[in-house]
């Protein structure tokens, strides 16, 4: 078993609900010095420990103890020329649509928000419908013909969401990731997480957003290649 970022991992966990090494060590029933070992790297968790704390933070053990969840598949090293075009695209449309507080464009149905951006030969677009509940697409067309679409539905739970937050985290799309956000994203009392299995052909996952110790914001996704 590796720990690449566990003690980083878990500091920023901790901090995302808001506790102190001392009320953490009291939810996973451990001393605080065994907690201030973990995260300074100086000892790391036997299995029986590891298991409670994936459980408290609703987590998995492969997402705590290495550097990538086990599940995800490295888009970046795949031979094929078309998915790394595909990827620079798309990151480059999410980054300039929703997540840049883009310009919406005509609605294609009923009251839906619509982004749109093009370049060469490639066209992205971003439909959903609703807003503190919500769900849409976002679709790319090569040369007209649709090759990739992910879906996502997702509600803010608590007055305290902060949209600037969201779309601050969103711009930080990985590359080795161009789904949602990075696995995580902090800035003042705001923690951003999200979880994604799989690869470009196919995947799915969850993100959402704590205020201090609090949920403000859930989001599913799914998605992969179109033929």
């Amino acid at each position: 078993m590796d720990f690449y970022d566990f003690p980083e991992k878990l500091q920023l966990l901790r901090k995302s609900k808001g506790l102190t090494q001392e009320e953490l060590a009291e939810k996973v029933s451990v001393s605080r010095q065994a907690i201030t070992k973990w995260e300074s790297g100086q000892a790391y968790p036997d299995i029986s420990n590891l298991i409670s704390i994936s459980e408290f933070f609703k987590t998995t053990i492969d997402h705590l103890v290495k550097d990538n969840d086990s599940c995800i598949t490295s888009i970046v090293k795949q031979d094929s020329c078309d998915s790394k075009e595909l990827i620079d695209f798309l990151i480059k449309a999410k980054c300039n649509t929703y997540a840049a507080k883009g310009r919406e464009c005509a609605s294609s149905r009923p009251n839906s928000h619509d982004l749109r951006y093009e370049e060469g030969v490639f066209l992205y677009l971003d439909t959903y419908v609703g807003g503190e509940c919500f769900s849409g697409e976002e679709a790319v067309w090569k040369n007209n013909i649709p090759i990739y679409a992910m879906n996502y539905s997702g509600r803010v739970t608590s007055s305290n969401f902060s949209s600037d937050f969201l779309k601050a985290a969103l711009m930080a799309v990985p590359n080795d990731k161009p789904f949602r956000g990075p696995d995580f994203y902090v800035e003042n009392d705001y923690f951003y997480n999200c979880k994604v299995c799989g690869d470009l052909k196919w995947h799915q996952g969850y993100e959402e957003i704590y205020y201090k110790n609090l949920q403000v914001y859930e989001c599913y996704f799914h998605g992969g290649i179109v033929k």
